[in-house]
C-alpha cells in the first residue's frame, strides 16, 4: 500500500478517470432524455461511474485521497468551462457557422455546472465519509457499504442538484421526478455494477500492495 503522502501510477489514473467522468456528465446534464414514462439526464450514462471510482478510491487509498480526487474534479470542471467560454468568445472564421448552436449548448451549462458543484461537493463528500465510517471491525462488508453511501450521496446529490439546475425552465412536478428517478438508478446502477466494483477493489488493492510505496511523485 502507499503512505499518505504517496500517489501511485494506478492512483493518479483512477484520479484522471474520476475527471473524465465528473467533467462529461457536467456537459451531459444539459439533455433531458424520456426512457418510457421516466424522465432523466443524459449525464446518468456516466456520473455513476464516478461514485463507483470514488468507493474504490476510499476503500483502496482512504477518504483523505477520496477527498483530494474530489476537489480535483470540481477545479478542473470549472477550468473547462472558463475555457469553453473563452474558447466561445473568440470571433469565428468566415466559414464558422457552428457559433448559434455551440453558445446553445454552452450558455446553459453555467448555471448546470454551479449546480452541479454545490450538488456534487456535497453528494461525493457525503458518500465517501459515509463509506468511510462503515469500514470499521464488525460493520457490514464492501457490498452493503458501497450500496449504503451510494444511496445517501445520490440522494444528496439529486435533491440539491435539480431544483437549482431546472428552477424556472421545468415544472416543478418533473424536478420532483427527476430527483428520484435519478437518485434510484444510480443506486440501481451501483447495485448491478456491484461485481466489477469488487474486482476492481481487488485488483487495486492487489496492485498497491506489490508497489509497496513507490509512488510517480
Amino acid at each position: 500500500m502507499t503512505s499518505k503522502n504517496d500517489y501511485s501510477a494506478t492512483f493518479v489514473c483512477l484520479a484522471a478517470l474520476f475527471c473524465v467522468c465528473l467533467i462529461v456528465s457536467n456537459i451531459l446534464e444539459i439533455k433531458t432524455v424520456e426512457i418510457g414514462r421516466l424522465t432523466i439526464t443524459a449525464g446518468v450514462i456516466v456520473f455513476p461511474v464516478s461514485y463507483m471510482i470514488n468507493d474504490c478510491i476510499v476503500e483502496v487509498y482512504g477518504f483523505r485521497k477520496a477527498r483530494l480526487v474530489i476537489w480535483l474534479g470540481f477545479g478542473l470542471s470549472l477550468l473547462t468551462i472558463i475555457l469553453i467560454h473563452l474558447g466561445m468568445m473568440l470571433p469565428g472564421s468566415s466559414e464558422w457557422d457552428g457559433q448559434e448552436a455551440m453558445e446553445r449548448v454552452f450558455t446553459s451549462v453555467p448555471r448546470i455546472l454551479a449546480a452541479s458543484f454545490v450538488a456534487f461537493i456535497c453528494g461525493s463528500m457525503v458518500n465517501a465519509w459515509v463509506m468511510a465510517r462503515m469500514k470499521k471491525p464488525g460493520m457490514k462488508g464492501f457490498s452493503v457499504r458501497a450500496i449504503v453511501s451510494t444511496l445517501w450521496g445520490e440522494g444528496v446529490d439529486s435533491v440539491i442538484f435539480f431544483p437549482i439546475a431546472f428552477a424556472g425552465t421545468l415544472p416543478w412536478g418533473m424536478i420532483g421526478t427527476l430527483v428520484v428517478t435519478q437518485a434510484v438508478i444510480k443506486t440501481l446502477y451501483e447495485v448491478l455494477a456491484l461485481p466489477l466494483t469488487r474486482t476492481a477493489v481487488a485488483a487495486l488493492l492487489k496492485v498497491e500492495s506489490r508497489s509497496n510505496g513507490e509512488s510517480v511523485f
